[in-house]
């Protein structure tokens, strides 16, 4: 076993993918709809920009991975209602934020989105542009599942003015396709992607999914090699996370067709090799884009962030969460929807914002979140900026984080200094381990940490 094997073996435990800190199971019922709108009103003299994301969960099946809040249905009525959902609650947003904020990024996510009917793709977008300022050249991406594309749904897309797409692949091989109960044959994946390219996207992406029932390295070689091919601007290949008795679906795939560690350690350092010897640059955990991406210039001028979408060039910029399960950030709240369809419908209808957890940000989280997104986006941390910027003394205010790094130092993960600390080339594979000495939340064994999935 290679020392980076021996590496991946040891670190893997169960922690957050830090798109928040604190992370959503820290959230609290205690904070509701009243703290939100008050929220809301104390931000109408913010200058911070906005990022829009909205939820939609339908989905023709049911993929038996899937770790995403959404519902199976073959009854289009049950869409057509909850876009007129959100267009009241869109109205009702609106109509409590600062009108002179400008929209810098807009996402659709699900479930999937182009469930929806074209009409109804423009109807809803076109509530976004009555109520909301949307910038010149803002990022407006749609998650798209090939299966169900049609041309219709693209120059929908595009009239609306989306211009990036992230399209769901997770592996073309066959049989791992049908094991977790999505076939969509690679001619499907390629002559969608085509119709992309030929409308004038500016970018797209593909989700890949390791460790799913049946995966080998040498099948998944020979997806990356066909996804290579076809040069897709990103690349985010995540880690399937098995966890039945929190996703009662993920029953359905059988423990005994699920890759063991050694070939999932072996499937990383292929995406890893393949990856970069196809020139993508790793911006961060596991995606990936080419070297001109906005993504990565981000990353070189310390602008990359994470929130509930994933990596982001806005980190700058509120976020408000729309539908069922959507979370909303400002630089003091976190507020989470709820994620009942019948409990949104009655709050909405009656007018209500449909908030159902969330939490106020203290000091210390905000000094902890900057440090963490520092490790997840930027692989540096500058020591003396943060102590004079939190007017704390770093190495007393995580004197504990500092000595549990110590071992990761000796491991080669991170160089430590009086100036910073570093991530190293290997550390990069443990972005999510070297934050967590950082986070005061998780429990301080592993065992404590069951909600969430494997770092590696």
């Amino acid at each position: 076993m290679t020392l980076t094997n021996l590496l991946l073996k040891k670190y893997s435990r169960p922690g957050p993918r830090y798109t928040s800190y604190p992370t959503a199971p820290h959230f609290s019922n205690l904070f509701g709809e009243k703290e939100w709108r008050e929220e809301l009103c104390r931000n109408q003299n913010s200058d911070r920009d906005l990022s829009l994301y909205f939820h939609i969960p339908f989905c023709d099946s049911l993929c038996y991975y899937c770790g995403c809040h959404m519902f199976a249905t073959k009854r289009y009525s049950h869409a057509a209602e909850y876009v007129a959902l959100l267009r009241k609650e869109i109205s009702l947003i609106a109509g409590l934020a600062p009108s002179k904020k400008r929209v810098q990024q807009i996402h659709w996510g699900g479930g999937t989105p182009t469930f929806l009917q074209p009409s109804d793709i423009r109807n809803l977008f076109s509530s976004i542009q009555n109520e909301f300022l949307i910038a010149p050249g803002a990022e407006i991406a749609c998650e798209v599942d090939p299966r169900e594309l049609t041309r219709d749904h693209i120059a929908a897309l595009k009239e609306s003015g989306f211009n990036r797409m992230s399209l769901g692949v997770q592996d073309l091989d066959n049989q791992v396709q049908t094991s977790v109960n999505r076939v969509q044959p690679e001619n499907i994946v390629y002559e969608v992607y085509g119709w992309m390219r030929n409308a004038g996207f500016k970018s797209i992406n593909f989700d890949l999914m390791l460790g799913l029932p049946h995966q080998r390295v040498e099948t998944f070689s020979r997806t990356l090699d066909k996804i290579i091919s076809w040069s897709p601007d990103r690349l985010a290949i995540f880690s399937y996370a098995h966890l039945p008795n929190l996703l009662k679906h993920q029953k359905l795939i059988r423990v005994k067709d699920l890759p063991d560690f050694q070939t999932r350690l072996a499937l990383r350092l292929l995406v890893i090799e393949k990856l970069n010897s196809a020139g993508y640059v790793n911006i961060g955990m596991d995606h990936y884009s080419k070297p001109n991406d906005d993504l990565v210039k981000a990353r070189e001028n310390q602008t990359l962030w994470r929130n509930f979408q994933g990596y982001s060039t806005h980190g700058e910029s509120d976020l408000y969460g729309f539908g069922v399960s959507g979370i909303s950030q400002t630089e003091e709240i976190y507020a989470q929807n709820v994620k009942e369809i019948d409990e949104y419908s009655k709050r909405i209808q009656q007018g209500r914002l449909a908030t159902e957890r969330g939490m106020n940000i203290s000091l210390d989280d905000k000094i902890r979140r900057e440090v963490i997104m520092r490790i997840m986006c930027g692989s540096e941390i500058d020591l003396p900026m943060l102590s004079q910027k939190w007017k704390i003394d770093f190495n007393d205010y995580f004197a504990d984080a500092l000595a549990e790094l110590s071992k990761m130092e000796e491991d080669g993960l991170v160089e430590v200094s009086a100036e910073n600390i570093r991530v190293t080339e290997t550390g990069n594979l443990f972005l999510r381990n070297i934050a967590m000495p950082f986070d005061a939340y998780l429990e301080p064994h592993p065992s404590g940490n069951a909600l969430y999935s494997q770092t590696l």
